[in-house]
């Protein structure tokens, strides 16, 4: 039988595929070597011709013009293997001309699944779109890339590997250019396309781009519902790249998991598959960037108490007080973070860190570190200093200059952990003594007129244990503004503020008249009568010693 040419790719979708089907279809019921298989053949075929029916109402545009082209060259081969097959006599031998028409078979189904992709992603239509506004150039910026994003989502889901690359490579271009083109890829779809792509079948290359791509949208904040929307597919397939990817590829996939772990839920799904140690090992042998995005992850881990646990049996500690010692700023940064989640609540841990040399990579990242980034060190010395033990060696070690430092700091979160700090290491007679003598009470009371609540809290709650010592009181007194700015913390409708420590501090100041006499003028009694009903620790005490809460009291200390 001759076979016919060719036909050439014109506009005409369905000129181009229809001698060849025809073709064909003609040839099919000529066969007599595997019959069964050729009728199921000729199925796929009449399907095709459907879905190629519905794409020639549309003009052409390259994503239908590849795909006629590769259907083309299976249609060729199917109808030169279905001549073959019209004797019983087999020239290439059963077996081979058996997986012959398995693999068209199987480029059949893959070029059907290709075309109803095509037709139901709205990429022809987007064609039509095209040519109506393209007499006038009046398509926008936004449109145009939109355009381009639905093509490049579908060419994902289509084709080869090399055109599969290929369009990672145009879609990373896209969306690298500016975070509202990776909102508009997000809405065209492309996270689920991307997750698919990360499926173990893919080539290692696909799955590098492909994380690369995932890691892009998980910088722009409006995007990053899509990819917690993904779930456990994503996560396994993220740590899988940990566990066996380039470290580039394990980089991106570390930047992708720092927004995942927020989540509790994806936090305890990480640490139960092994994540842990998969980010550990990065942070021993890992480039220098990808220790750090691997340390990120690790720190968002131990914000969840339930997965603390973990790190300890991994080992972690001597890890992560080695990558806080030599890597870089960012990986110290996080390093930092993670040792001090880890011994929020674990004194043992606190004196092992120590021993292990903790105080000394604090102090080294602490004296090279930018504000923004000191704020994990003062965090990370406040929790150490919670376990009494090791006051003195932190006091030792020329910290208490760092935290007076820190409290004169332009950050607040850093002059809010250092006041909690100064509080726990106020605890005996001799560090308030140092505390009072290095200056520490004018700079706290400062604090008291800061705009956060949370750091008027922290500040208050220092002094009202450095004013315990005697010599301490002496030196606020001489602040003319101390008192005023404490009585006005009374207040009840400054909400959630422990009043106790405002009470605290101004009842270690009745023994002076002076005081007194500035607490009942600033209006502390009319506060007082309602802190008292309140039940607030000391305020009782107070209203008695500076006037017994009634207006008597106020005639005999001004008299």
């Amino acid at each position: 039988m001759k076979l016919p040419e060719t036909p050439t790719v014109t506009g005409d979708h369905e000129t181009v595929t229809d001698e060849l089907i025809q073709s064909l279809l003609h040839s099919i019921q000529k066969t007599q070597s595997f019959k069964g298989k050729w009728s199921l053949i000729e199925t796929k075929v009449f399907d095709l011709k459907t879905l190629l029916s519905d794409v020639s109402d549309f003009p052409p545009n390259s994503i239908s013009g590849d795909l006629i082209r590769s259907l083309t060259q299976t249609l060729t081969d199917a109808l030169s293997l279905s001549v073959t097959c019209h004797t019983a006599s087999l020239p290439a031998g059963k077996l081979k001309t058996q997986n012959d028409v398995d693999s068209v078979t199987a480029k059949l189904d893959n070029h059907i699944r290709d075309l109803d992709i095509v037709v139901k992603s709205g990429v022809l239509h987007d064609g039509v779109v095209s040519v109506s506004k393209s007499s006038n150039s009046k398509i926008s910026k936004r449109d145009s890339v939109r355009v381009e994003a639905r093509s490049l989502v579908t060419r994902l889901q289509i084709g080869s590997v090399d055109s599969r690359t290929f369009a990672l490579d145009s879609l990373l271009k896209l969306i690298q250019e500016d975070d509202k083109n990776v909102l508009i890829a997000v809405a065209q779809g492309v996270v689920p396309v991307l997750v698919r792509l990360l499926d173990s079948g893919s080539s290692p290359e696909i799955r590098e781009k492909t994380v690369t791509a995932i890691a892009r949208v998980s910088t722009v904040d409006s995007s990053k519902h899509v990819l917690l929307a993904e779930g456990l597919l994503l996560l396994h397939y993220l740590i899988k790249v940990l566990e066996s990817g380039s470290d580039f590829a394990k980089q991106k996939a570390c930047v992708t998991l720092q927004t995942l772990t927020l989540s509790k839920e994806n936090a305890k799904a990480i640490e139960s598959r092994g994540g842990i140690s998969s980010l550990l090992d990065i942070c021993q042998s890992g480039t220098p960037p990808s220790q750090a995005a691997a340390a990120a992850v690790l720190r968002n881990l131990t914000e969840f108490s339930d997965c603390r646990e973990n790190f300890i049996e991994e080992h972690a500690v001597s890890v992560l007080l080695t990558l806080a010692r030599s890597g870089t700023a960012l990986a110290q940064e996080h390093s930092i973070a993670c040792l001090s989640n880890l011994v929020k609540d674990d004194d043992d841990l606190k004196l092992l860190i120590v021993r292990k040399g903790g105080l000394i990579s604090l102090k080294s990242f602490w004296d090279s570190a930018s504000v923004k980034s000191l704020e994990v060190a003062v965090e990370f010395l406040s929790n150490l200093a919670s376990d009494q033990r090791l006051i003195e060696v932190i006091i030792s070690n020329d910290f208490l200059i760092r935290l007076l430092n820190a409290l004169n700091c332009g950050v607040l979160g850093v002059r809010t952990h250092a006041a909690e700090a100064v509080y726990k290491i106020g605890y005996n007679s001799k560090t308030r003594k140092e505390l009072g003598e290095l200056g520490f009470i004018p700079v706290l009371n400062r604090m008291l007129d800061g705009k956060s609540v949370e750091e008027i809290q922290a500040a208050a709650k220092a002094l009202s244990t450095i004013l315990v010592y005697t010599e301490n009181r002496r030196v606020y007194r001489k602040d003319t503004r101390g008192v005023v700015s404490v009585v006005r913390l009374l207040d009840p409708s400054i909400t959630n503020l422990d009043k106790k420590y405002p009470v605290s501090i101004l009842n270690s100041l009745t023994h002076s008249k002076k005081c007194r006499k500035q607490m009942v003028k600033s209006g502390a009694l009319s506060h007082l009568e309602k802190l008292v009903a309140m039940d607030v620790e000391g305020a009782k005490s107070l209203q008695e010693a500076i006037g017994g809460g009634k207006l008597f009291g106020v005639f005999r200390i001004r008299s």
